[in-house]
């Protein structure tokens, strides 16, 4: 993929082909976010200034990877990157869902106040992914997604029980990708496709397949 630089909603309506009811969510999405901001850490301050491009641009391009999906699951939701722009996204199309997946309770009430406002079809659940994994609210999906929840071979252990037969991660990693990996075959056997990012020179995209633990251990 060619690296694209945006700067703001304008530039992401031309890189992504969204309609303008879509970026006007996404930037309802940036307002709650810079006055959420204020009372806890939801991205790291710095990247407030490039939104558009570290965390909407980053989150957007997972679905160009995974165009079918119809239910997405993802784990540590944090800020609701990439979960709520990739709801944002799919609002219009039949049978989407995006289930969300943290155990912060204030991170909690942000999302489900963004997604509230968005009408995003977005469920919060506000558990520990291996509580949640247990509790069986939240289904097999699509595509399971994280964002700088965990290295690959623990991300996997958190992830496997929302697998289904047909599912697919797609994991945003950086400059590490290579020593995550070579890590995780150590116990794990997987299928495995790494795109580079589009907003991140550094950044990797981890496609997992048919996921299969080999050897237990400790993490």
């Amino acid at each position: 993929m060619t690296k694209i630089n945006i700067g703001g909603a304008a530039d992401f309506a031309r890189a992504f082909s969204v309609s303008h009811e879509t970026v006007e969510k996404l930037e309802l999405y940036e307002r709650l976010l810079i006055q959420w901001q204020k009372a806890m850490n939801l991205v790291a301050p710095a990247t407030l200034p490039q939104v558009w491009q570290r965390h909407f641009a980053d989150s957007a391009q997972l679905l160009a990877l995974a165009p079918q999906a119809k239910i997405w699951v993802d784990l540590g939701s944090g800020g609701g990157f990439p979960a709520l722009v990739i709801a944002i996204m799919l609002a219009n199309q039949k049978e989407c869902f995006v289930h969300l997946v943290e155990s912060n309770a204030r991170k909690c009430a942000f999302l489900a106040e963004v997604a509230r406002q968005t009408g995003a079809p977005a469920r919060v659940h506000n558990a520990r992914v291996a509580d949640a994994a247990a509790s069986g609210e939240v289904p097999a999906a699509d595509v399971v997604t994280a964002r700088a929840l965990a290295a690959l071979d623990a991300l996997l252990v958190l992830a496997l029980p929302f697998f289904g037969t047909a599912s697919a991660g797609l994991f945003l990693k950086g400059r590490e990708a290579g020593v995550e990996i070579a890590d995780a075959r150590k116990r794990w056997v997987f299928d495995l496709k790494i795109h580079p990012s589009i907003s991140d020179a550094q950044g990797q995209i981890l496609e997992i397949g048919r996921p299969v633990l080999i050897r237990d251990g400790e993490q």
